[in-house]
């Protein structure tokens, strides 16, 4: 049902023409996943509780709280060891207009494959579909076998006081040559970035950082990175971290 649900959307704003045309199909297409798409509620444990959706999974309430559910944040690096930065499309509910890691997004209740919770297996599963999604990358090139699961972190982030983040965050490693073509409905722009100017790289970005990027960037992302040979010793299953 969702599928078809997208493909009428599709359909229709394909009728259109030119720019405006376009945002507005955007716009509905973000909307659509927004309503019909449910995110897993989870404890502080990341003890699964039930479904929400998207929508009630990312309202900021009146405390200024946000339910917490669980997601993944994938970080991408080639052969070369440079890192995929993408900027999220301006019609993004969340955050959009802003500089993240190559995707962040969440397993879907609705799919039962990804409720699956050995080995974080129904978290890769996710992370497969939503890179093919977003980054147009083929299912063939990574595989839910390819992504290495480091850890989990908890953070909290009202946004723009109306649409926020709280998240128990799998942090997936993925270190492939891949094919990319952007859906322009979730990404506007996309750069490899190098370990050595990770630093300048980001001070001339013209748009800010999600605040889940900017987290793991400060506290954990330049260990990672300067040992993607040896990522074992950061394997983490048991702790989730809190900043």
């Amino acid at each position: 049902m969702l599928r078809r649900g997208l493909g009428n959307l599709v359909g229709a704003a394909s009728r259109g023409y030119g720019a405006q045309a376009v945002a507005a199909r955007e716009k509905q297409l973000q909307e659509f996943a927004l309503l019909n798409e449910n995110c897993i509620l989870v404890d502080t444990d990341d003890r699964a509780i039930g479904p929400a959706s998207k929508k009630d999974s990312h309202r900021v309430d009146v405390n200024g709280h946000v339910k917490l559910h669980r997601a993944f944040s994938v970080f991408l690096f080639n052969s070369h060891g440079d890192m995929l930065l993408q900027r999220r499309s301006k019609h993004k509910i969340t955050f959009p207009d802003t500089y993240t890691n190559a995707c962040c997004s969440h397993p879907l209740y609705d799919i039962p494959a990804e409720r699956e919770e050995a080995n974080a297996i129904g978290v890769r599963r996710a992370a497969q579909r939503r890179l093919n999604h977003e980054l147009g990358i083929p299912t063939s090139q990574a595989q839910p076998e390819d992504f290495h699961y480091l850890t989990r972190i908890q953070y909290q982030s009202a946004g723009d006081g109306v649409w926020g983040e709280h998240e128990i965050d799998y942090i997936l490693i993925l270190q492939k040559d891949v094919d990319l073509k952007p859906n322009p409905s979730e990404i506007s722009e996309v750069r490899y970035v190098t370990r050595e100017n990770l630093e300048s790289e980001i001070k001339s970005l013209d748009a800010p950082l999600t605040p889940w990027f900017n987290l793991i960037l400060k506290h954990r992302l330049k260990k990672w990175w300067d040992n993607l040979q040896n990522l074992r010793q950061f394997e983490d299953h048991h702790q989730i971290h809190r900043f």
